[in-house]
């Protein structure tokens, strides 16, 4: 995975969809998107909660055996719990750049917003009004989404364990 950490977004989606069918590996272009898509955001993902489940600190592990749980048990109800929360904010900021990676996918053949906006300024040559009309609803759901997750945090929040500001 941390070798799509290296490739920018772009590059994962033209070696899926057009570098594959050499060796005789065919995805339909929202697949390719889609697999390209899940593999740069995951490389980073799967980072973010790497580094949080190590900074957990080993008294919680001890503490967990001591009370007699099992590994499985320990991870699920001790270190996820507080490594996931550490995480959220790092998951937020990639799945806010995961929805504008998104414009990326026209290039392959997806019509998602940005191609069809592109497909709209061809036709009517009003690019101004289009694409800052498609930049407006990428910065809405954007949007959303940063405050969606901004509330599931202080949801989540477990009061004194706040990191210092």
């Amino acid at each position: 995975m941390g070798v799509f950490r290296g490739f920018p977004a772009i590059v994962t989606l033209f070696i899926i969809f057009f570098a594959l069918p050499e060796v005789k590996i065919y995805f339909s272009p929202y697949w390719s998107a889609v697999l390209g898509f899940v593999l740069v955001t995951g490389a980073y993902q799967s980072e973010y909660v790497r580094g949080c489940i190590q900074s957990v600190q080993a008294g919680q592990s001890l503490a967990a055996q001591a009370l007699g749980m099992s590994k499985p048990q320990e991870v699920i109800h001790i270190i996820l719990p507080q490594a996931l929360r550490a995480a959220l904010p790092g998951i937020t900021n990639e799945i806010i750049y995961l929805i504008l990676y998104s414009s990326l996918a026209s290039y392959i053949g997806v019509q998602e917003m940005f191609g069809v906006a592109r497909t709209f300024n061809s036709l009517n040559f009003r690019p101004i009004e289009i694409f800052l009309t498609a930049g407006l609803v990428y910065a809405a759901i954007a949007t959303v989404c940063f405050v969606s997750f901004r509330l599931l945090e202080r949801r989540l929040r477990i009061p004194g364990l706040e990191a210092a500001r």
